[in-house]
């Protein structure tokens, strides 16, 4: 399955993506409020994109990397976690290397992957969390229509210490009113039947 947009596609990572996801995910900056890395070794990343086919396997989580159409540069990283068939929800993360930050590539991969949540699987509802301390991440997320729903005290475990979340959500309805719910999508192949409600 591939999800293309105007100038970004999602697709899921491969063997060949490796050193690109090592090099994204070496970045203190990219990884600063994330519960790993930075990464030290390549291996690392080999290990990640291993799971993250398992994980796919079993409905678990739905990861896809951000690459530019022109090209193919891998970006970044989005996907859904934390399924909920019976209520139709799940979490949605997305991390870019820093030469991607405010250049609008996190609004359209939002737009895409929302596009397969709410269009594609079925889903009714799409949760965030986002450190209290990363105001550009909630700010993000809000721009594109996120509500702020409150704080998850000691929630996240973070080398060592537990920390507060903010959690944020948007349902159905309210995506449809976006602009993202506007922006040109095009599915390519199917999703994993696990993932569909």
């Amino acid at each position: 399955m591939e999800l293309r947009g105007p100038r970004l596609l999602l697709r899921y990572a491969t063997d060949a993506d490796v050193p690109a996801l090592f090099e994204l995910g070496s970045d203190p900056e990219v990884v600063r409020y994330f519960s790993w890395g930075p990464y030290s070794r390549e291996e690392e990343a080999a290990a990640f994109v291993e799971r993250l086919e398992r994980e796919r396997a079993s409905g678990e989580r739905l990861e896809l990397l951000i690459a530019e159409r022109d090209g193919g540069r891998v970006i970044g990283l989005t996907g859904l976690s934390e399924f909920a068939r019976r209520d139709r929800r799940a979490f949605v993360g997305t991390w870019l290397g820093r030469d991607a930050w405010g250049t609008g590539a996190n609004r359209e991969s939002k737009a895409l992957i929302l596009h397969l949540a709410f269009e594609v699987l079925g889903l009714h509802r799409v949760s965030a969390y986002a450190n209290p301390n990363n105001g550009r991440s909630i700010a993000a997320l809000q721009r594109i229509g996120f509500t702020q729903e409150g704080v998850l005290r000691g929630w996240h475990l973070h080398h060592g210490d537990y920390l507060d979340v903010a959690l944020l959500g948007l349902m159905e309805p309210g995506w449809a009113g976006t602009e993202l719910a506007r922006v040109p999508v095009e599915v390519v192949g199917e999703p994993p039947v696990e993932f569909v409600f």
